[in-house]
């Protein structure tokens, strides 16, 4: 508790004293905004508090002991599903591109039919901690625990990266902090979170902060329909004639001109919510399948319904903000980072207080969603890695949670270095490179692993090796990679999103490789098979050590 307490107290000093700090935004301290933000903070401080005596075992760290409710679960996941990216992404990618920013909003929509029907009985019948337990469950253990670790932990990165770049130009907007300290406190504070708290905390900071953006995001919309006499011709006329491109904005092609690159976002986006870590681990959190199959279906009408907000809520910010002088320069552009405009929306139609709210709400997205990353990379690592890898499934539990706890830290470190190298990326941008990577390669080995009975180790693992290089391979040397944070003239790999390429890549490797593998280990993995589809089919005999 004196721990929680003093970080506590360090957060506040810091931030109260932090619009002395440096160079700064054109923005103001504001007491109210800042006040509700720490007001949230030492909430969810004490949430994670009551939560330690929870996450003492493994168990309680990584599924909060699986006493979850299909609603809560349901909640959670919507909670952790809406993340930065989302709230303050998509609405920016609306506001600066119109229709086309919404290609996030459905291709991640439609992914949770995937989930629900292909995945989510059979994954919570199979597994235990993590989703390596999955595909490790009839394959050898340790070639496919290394490939979904490595696999998972890079999604996990490209998630984080976006998640702290969304968190450091909040705190900066809000505070007046440089973004480099701003990104280092929540960095800070998703370490506390997850050591001290594990699942059981992170459940419910997501639950509360579902519940506060949807109620936010709510009174935003209606506002914004308010304001504009809720005639939606002349909301959408409005925008029209504020927007830069004109009625570009109300037709496809401005956001992602051909066709390549439009096929291959929503590739990532419909499967690579199948293979995103973090979401799948939380149907480990729930007692059975019927309790996970309530789970996505609660998820789905919550994130459903957000997404549906969030496309009046950019459009809106077309309507009210542009064309206004407060808020456009002379050019006719926006004056501020288009990252925040929802938060000078929420300020602009509801004053500080509502600006105070709607800025703490996206603080606790934030932190809902880098919490569960962070639980779900130091799993990989600790339990997949260390102990089942390293220690062949034979370690002690202080062990485990001590590796596990030293992993959150590195985790958090990382995620800080990244937040600052990637400052100026587009949040939602970098999503969708997460969704590439689980689409490329976990998504492949997880389908299959449950549903192709000659599939062997060595397909899975060097299908997934080879497929994972090439996503990661045609990320970094992409133009916004290449050119734009690296700073080299020309990309050498010519889209920004490598879905399309990577995705069947992989499924043909697996394949190939699989059908000519006649090894005696090939063998064992076929007819492990039918003892694997009677367990997912039934859920019966769930063994403690999955995997081997």
């Amino acid at each position: 508790m004196r721990i929680l307490l003093g970080l506590f107290f360090i957060v506040s000093g810091v931030a109260a004293a932090g619009f002395d700090i440096g160079d700064v935004l054109p923005s103001q301290f504001n007491p109210i905004a800042v006040s509700m933000f720490l007001l949230f903070v030492g909430a969810t401080l004490c949430i994670t508090y009551y939560s330690n005596k929870k996450s003492k075992s493994a168990s309680g760290f990584y599924t909060a002991g699986g006493n979850i409710t299909g609603l809560q679960n349901g909640t959670a996941i919507a909670g952790d599903y809406m993340s930065a990216a989302s709230f303050l992404g998509i609405t920016a990618l609306v506001f600066t591109n119109g229709f086309d920013g919404l290609i996030y909003s459905v291709g991640f929509l439609v992914g949770w039919p995937i989930i629900l029907f292909l995945i989510a009985e059979k994954f919570r019948n199979l597994g235990k901690f993590t989703f390596a337990d999955i595909t490790a469950y009839r394959l050898d253990a340790k070639p496919i625990r290394i490939i979904s670790a490595v696999s998972a932990l890079s999604v996990i990165v490209f998630y984080l990266m976006s998640q702290m770049v969304g968190a450091g130009q909040l705190i900066q907007l809000l505070f007046g902090l440089p973004y480099t300290v701003a990104v280092v406190l929540v960095g800070i504070l998703m370490i506390c979170y997850v050591v001290f708290g594990g699942m059981h905390a992170t459940t419910w900071v997501q639950i509360i902060k579902a519940v506060l953006l949807l109620s936010g995001a709510s009174f935003m919309a209606f506002m914004i329909l308010y304001k504009t006499g809720f005639d939606m011709s002349y909301y959408f006329s409005q925008a029209i004639n504020n927007h830069p491109k004109g009625e570009a904005i109300m037709k496809p092609g401005v956001f992602l001109p051909d066709t390549i690159s439009a096929l291959s976002l929503g590739l990532a986006l419909m499967f690579g919510t199948a293979g995103l870590p973090h979401i799948l681990m939380r149907f480990f959190t729930v007692r059975d399948a019927k309790e996970a199959r309530k789970s996505v279906f609660f998820a789905t009408g919550f994130i459903g319904y957000f997404y549906i907000l969030t496309f009046i809520i950019g459009f809106g910010a077309i309507a009210l903000l542009l064309g206004n002088p407060e808020f456009t320069k002379e050019d006719g552009s926006f004056n501020g980072i288009s990252n925040m405009v929802a938060i000078t929306l929420a300020q602009a139609i509801g004053g500080d207080y509502f600006l105070g709210f709607i800025s703490a709400v996206a603080f606790a997205t934030i932190l809902a969603v880098v919490a569960g990353l962070a639980i779900s990379g130091a799993g990989a690592i600790s339990h997949d890695l260390f102990v089942n890898v390293c220690k062949n499934g034979v370690c002690d539990p202080k062990l485990e949670m001590r590796v596990t706890k030293i992993a959150t830290i590195g985790i958090g470190l990382l995620a800080i270095v990244l937040g600052i190298i990637f400052e100026n990326q587009n949040v939602a941008f970098t999503v969708g490179l997460a969704f590439a990577i689980a689409a490329s390669v976990n998504f492949p080995i997880l389908l299959l692993s449950i549903y192709w009975k000659n599939l062997t180790t060595k397909g899975a693992f060097w299908g997934g090796l080879i497929g994972l290089i090439a996503v990661v391979t045609m990320v970094l040397l992409s133009p916004s990679i290449w050119v734009k944070s690296f700073g080299f003239a020309e990309a050498i790999f010519p889209y920004n999103h490598p879905a399309l390429f990577s995705m069947p890549l992989t499924f043909i490797l697996i394949y190939v490789i699989s059908k000519l593998d006649n090894s005696p280990r090939a063998e064992i993995d076929r007819a492990g098979f039918k003892a694997q589809d009677f367990r997912a089919q039934s859920g019966v005999g769930i063994s403690e050590a999955a995997g081997h």
